[in-house]
């Protein structure tokens, strides 16, 4: 299975929850790749945002080694599914889908935790230290909930 995590920049939200999903696909010793990618080419290349990565290195998943890419088309095809963070960059991803199939590996992350709610994986980038902490534990418990999907698949 190929999983990708997306937000605006890939530099705060989606590299934690590739962080996170990528060391619990370790852990457990799973065929799984992760990835992470922003609708924005804004911070190409660039390192995740220096509070994200302290905080998630004090809490023991380190993401200093992820740099940001822009999403683009074919990751319809190297991707099995496709986790954005809120409505607004799943609707720019669903705007580059070429057809159904495309469109059905696109879903909201928090919906693992909250079926059908549709709730978001709100940007910490303009707030403090607490609003990294929420994001780490929001995206904890559905990259928990993302493992148990894969289990039952395999």
């Amino acid at each position: 299975m190929r999983i990708l995590m997306v937000c605006l920049g890939n530099i705060c939200r989606s590299p934690m929850a590739d962080g996170l999903l990528r060391k619990k696909v370790q852990q457990l010793n799973l065929n799984v790749t992760v990835d992470s990618a922003g609708t924005s080419s804004l911070h190409q290349g660039d390192a995740p945002d220096k509070r994200m990565r302290e905080t998630a290195s004090e809490l023991g998943t380190p993401i200093d080694a992820l740099r940001s890419r822009p999403f683009v088309v074919l990751d319809f095809d190297r991707f099995d599914l496709i986790f954005a963070m809120d409505k607004s960059n799943r609707e720019n991803i669903l705007s580059l889908a070429r057809n159904e199939e495309d469109k059905q590996k696109v879903l909201l992350i928090l919906n693992e935790i909250e079926p059908g709610k549709d709730l978001e994986v709100p940007d910490p980038y303009y707030g403090g230290k607490q609003g990294f902490i929420d994001v780490y534990n929001m995206l904890d418990t559905a990259t928990d909930r993302i493992i148990q999907r894969i289990k039952v698949n395999e």
